[in-house]
């Protein structure tokens, strides 16, 4: 079996009837942003669990993936698959045991840290704390090696090229595990002339030059497919498209009529797009409403490849079954994240409001600070932005059907005092399972004016 992921950034919501077999993901959760949903991906596990429920790891962060996660690349590949990843990393670099490659990965051509330029590969945001931005960073790899000769090229041509020359090149007596990690449509927001021309009556320009970047992707995710198909690897693929997070509404995105984006834990910064295609799919051609969340790629995944999870203390659920067939799903309950927030991006040490949230059934919870939940309509339809009501401090509480109410319109905490204390027991239940998160200051060691203007491994 040939499983592919891809991985988008902040792809805007777009609900899809698709002509062709597969299912459509409309009750699909993730994380509010992109190391915490790509750490779920790869271990099953929450991040309250692995020590990364605070947000990104900072590229002069000594920070990452815990060594004692098994990733699904590493479980995989110990049931025989061959293991690539494409694109964007993001998951921690200081010591070299962080790399992709040491991690489940045979091979990586890509980047480590959360964003670049996408044509010079600079990345130029080290940490978000005065002295540690614009640190001008180059930060482009094959495997363990600094990859110079693409400077200039566009990275969704890049990281397209590169996962079709690895199926071509792949043994179709191997299984294999693609993990293609598109950058786009994340800021910058950049894209080659030929795809921005098609979108001249968009007025707004960033939602132009954004229309345009998924233009790119859809064509780059086309062209991968072709590859699959040339290589005779089709039939038996399993392709897997998800959002890293909500839509960024200050880069283009947009997630209307839901409430909140990316960083928030409102609805338009955890429900996103998400599809799977595959001829294997039992029940194609159907829009699948029942409750998935990201940490069940990993359980799933291995299921279909027959790998044992025995011993793995994993948070996600099997849910081939229900993807594929129609059933009901494997779980009735996400735990979205439990995690002080702090408005200058500090570390938890400096948390002046906690914010978790919970959904069980139609239920959904927040307490504290779940982040800014206003309805904003994209630009082109000239409509107003909705501002969010009612005090996001400590001990809030928020109760919603996101069932009968998915834009979150309708506060019922007060009409559901049962409801918000079983739930509220449930957050401390997780709670007390929690590992402290971890958020270090940045290393002066990480600048890459120290490692010839490359963001590289500075520990051994």
């Amino acid at each position: 079996m040939t499983s592919v992921t891809t991985t988008p950034n902040s792809k805007q919501k777009c609900w899809m009837n698709w002509p062709v077999p597969g299912v459509t993901l409309e009750n699909y959760y993730v994380q509010p942003i992109c190391t915490p949903t790509r750490a779920q991906l790869l271990t099953g596990r929450y991040d309250i669990h692995t020590g990364l429920q605070h947000g990104i790891v900072w590229p002069s962060q000594a920070n990452g993936l815990p060594r004692n996660e098994t990733t699904i690349a590493t479980k995989l590949k110990q049931s025989g698959y061959k293991t690539h990843i494409v694109g964007k990393w993001h998951l921690g670099f200081y010591r070299k045991e962080f790399l992709p490659t040491r991690r489940g990965f045979d091979s990586f051509y890509g980047f480590l840290t959360g964003g670049q330029d996408y044509y010079t590969h600079i990345n130029r945001l080290g940490f978000h704390k005065p002295g540690y931005t614009q640190l001008n960073g180059y930060d482009f790899w094959r495997d363990e090696e600094v990859e110079k000769n693409v400077i200039g090229e566009y990275t969704t041509f890049l990281f397209a090229e590169e996962a079709e020359r690895i199926i071509k090149k792949h043994d179709p007596k191997d299984p294999l595990f693609l993990f293609l990690s598109f950058q786009a449509p994340h800021m910058p927001l950049q894209v080659p002339d030929r795809f921005l021309k098609r979108y001249a009556e968009i007025k707004d320009r960033k939602r132009r030059l954004y229309a345009a970047m998924v233009s790119c992707l859809d064509e780059a995710v086309g062209n991968v497919t072709s590859a699959l198909k040339g290589r005779g690897l089709w039939e038996n693929t399993v392709l897997i498209f998800s959002s890293d997070n909500g839509g960024q509404i200050l880069a283009g995105g947009n997630n209307w009529p839901l409430r909140g984006w990316k960083t928030s834990l409102w609805e338009g910064g955890i429900r996103t797009v998400g599809f799977v295609k595959s001829k294997l799919i039992k029940n194609p051609r159907r829009i699948h409403r029942e409750l998935m969340h990201v940490s069940d790629w990993f359980p799933t995944l291995a299921h279909l490849a027959g790998a044992s999870i025995e011993g793995l203390a994993l948070d996600g659920a099997n849910q081939w079954t229900s993807i594929s067939e129609g059933t009901l799903s494997s779980r009735n309950e996400i735990l979205h994240n439990i995690d002080c927030h702090d408005s200058t991006l500090g570390g938890p040490n400096g948390c002046h409001c906690r914010q978790a949230a919970l959904r069980r059934g139609d239920w959904k919870l927040l307490i504290g600070c779940p982040g800014i939940g206003d309805w904003v309509p994209a630009a082109e339809m000239n409509k107003p932005t909705q501002s969010s009501t009612g005090c996001q401090g400590p001990n809030s509480v928020f109760l919603f059907n996101v069932t009968d109410d998915p834009e979150e319109r309708k506060d019922v905490s007060e009409q559901h005092p049962d409801v918000v204390r079983d739930l509220l027991e449930r957050i401390e239940v997780y709670n007390a399972t929690a590992v402290p998160a971890r958020f270090p200051d940045p290393d002066p060691n990480s600048l890459p004016a120290k490692h010839g203007g490359i963001w590289a491994p500075w520990m051994y």
